[in-house]
C-alpha cells in the first residue's frame, strides 16, 4: 500500500473518529433526537453556514462518486456515500480517495 492511500485512510479514520468525539457527549446527554440536532445545527448564523457548507460538499462528493463509477466501474468506492451522509464529509471523501486510488489486479 502506497504513502498516499495510507495518509487516504488515516483521515478516513479520524474522519469518522474525531467528530464522534463530539456527538457522542450530546447524543449522551439529550438523547437520540434528530429534530433537536437539527435546531443545534440551526441555533445561530454561524453553524447555519458550515452546516449547508456540508451539505453542498455531501451533495457535490456523491455527484463526483456517482460520475466515476459509472466510468471507472469501482463499485466498492460507493460505499463512501453512506460514510458521507451517516458519517460526515470528513469521512466520507478521504475514504473515496482511498478506495479510488486502489490499485487493481
Amino acid at each position: 500500500m502506497s504513502f498516499l492511500r495510507l495518509i487516504y485512510l488515516a483521515l478516513a479514520v479520524w474522519g469518522a473518529v474525531h467528530p464522534m468525539a463530539y456527538f457522542g457527549p450530546w447524543i449522551a446527554e439529550n438523547g437520540f433526537d434528530i429534530a433537536a440536532l437539527v435546531a443545534e445545527w440551526k441555533a445561530t448564523g454561524a453553524v447555519t453556514g458550515l452546516y449547508w457548507d456540508l451539505v453542498i460538499s455531501a451533495i457535490a462528493l456523491t455527484v463526483w462518486i456517482l460520475a466515476e463509477v459509472s466510468v471507472r466501474r469501482n463499485w466498492l468506492a460507493l460505499v463512501a456515500i453512506p460514510a458521507t451522509f451517516l458519517i460526515g464529509v470528513s469521512c466520507g471523501l478521504p475514504l473515496y480517495l482511498f478506495l479510488r486510488s486502489r490499485t487493481v489486479k
